[in-house]
């Protein structure tokens, strides 16, 4: 493998880790004008179609009758998934979880999902995993305590976290499809189902206005066309020259670049407890991923294997 590609690999996911950290910044801006399932209806909408340039140069192929009933399960299925962890992500957001919080709890889905596996699946999950979830939860206490040093988990916090559970739960159900179906199709039938169930809800229990799309275009814009878009397309670029560990540990780093975000662009504060939390949460994501897919490689070594987030 030429150093050219592994260099260019590893900007490409850093890359699409930064971009998927400030989304979160874009998320927390674009719930001060629209209302949960309006402000992930369109931006999901917005993210499906930006794939179909990537669909129509990636994956020419056409598939037969049966092919279309298995995307059409899969993605009804894993975009209803997506649905419910987004709307949990997006609401504690608008419930006032900040930027660089929200990041560092959703990346909790990173150890939520070998420890999912082995509860729902029985599926062998090492002592590493449990110690990067045990990491993972004192960085979490440390993170939502204030500068009284009392706890201050409220509802936006409990909402993310909810989410992320729900993530995990994504995350599995991709695993469980993903072989079946062609991938890019695939993954702009989630976001389509996605974003159409988010717009039912807002049709029903939003009111949002044209003039409030408008205020959040350019969150919209971003979490839409740059977080799904761009972001996947460099993502599936990324990994094609490099280690399936590397990719995943330099992908957690979105939770770093979230509390950047807040900081640079948002002026957010977060006590030193709090960037210790951070630190712990980030040492446990490692600790899970390095292990999970260093004994996964090792399981499926004679196999080939492929990613897909």
């Amino acid at each position: 493998m030429k150093r050219t590609h592994q260099i260019q690999s590893f900007v490409l996911l850093v890359l699409t880790a930064a971009i998927w950290g400030f989304a979160f910044v874009a998320q927390e801006v674009g719930a001060q004008y629209l209302g949960t399932f309006t402000f992930n209806g369109i931006r999901f909408v917005l993210g499906a179609l930006s794939l179909l340039p990537v669909i129509a140069l990636f994956e020419k192929e056409k598939l037969s009758g049966s092919g279309w009933k298995k995307l059409f399960i899969a993605s009804l299925l894993t975009g209803t998934v997506l649905f419910l962890a987004s709307t949990m992500q997006q609401y504690g957001v608008e419930l006032g979880t900040p930027a660089g919080k929200a990041g560092f709890i959703t990346g909790l889905y990173t150890v939520n999902v070998p420890i999912a596996s082995f509860l729902l699946f029985r599926r062998r999950t090492g002592l590493h995993v449990w110690f990067g979830a045990l990491l993972a939860v004192a960085g979490l206490l440390l993170l939502n305590l204030d500068e009284r040093f009392s706890l201050s988990f409220g509802a936006g916090e409990i909402c993310v976290l909810i989410g992320s559970v729900l993530w995990a739960g994504h995350i599995l159900v991709i695993d469980k499809f993903v072989s079946e179906v062609s991938p890019l199709k695939f993954s702009m039938g989630q976001f389509l189902v996605c974003g159409a169930e988010s717009i039912v809800c807002a049709l029903l229990w939003e009111n949002g206005t044209m003039a409030d799309v408008r205020a959040a275009l350019v969150p919209l814009l971003y979490g839409g066309i740059m977080s799904v878009g761009v972001a996947y397309t460099c993502q599936a670029l990324g990994q094609k020259h490099t280690d399936p560990t590397v990719s995943a540990i330099v992908l957690s780093t979105e939770s770093v670049f979230s509390v950047i975000g807040g900081v640079l662009i948002l002026h957010a504060h977060m006590e030193s407890q709090g960037y210790l939390g951070c630190a712990l949460i980030l040492g446990g994501i490692i600790l899970a991923q390095w292990k999970e897919n260093t004994a996964a490689e090792a399981a499926e070594a004679p196999v080939c294997e492929e990613n897909l987030t």
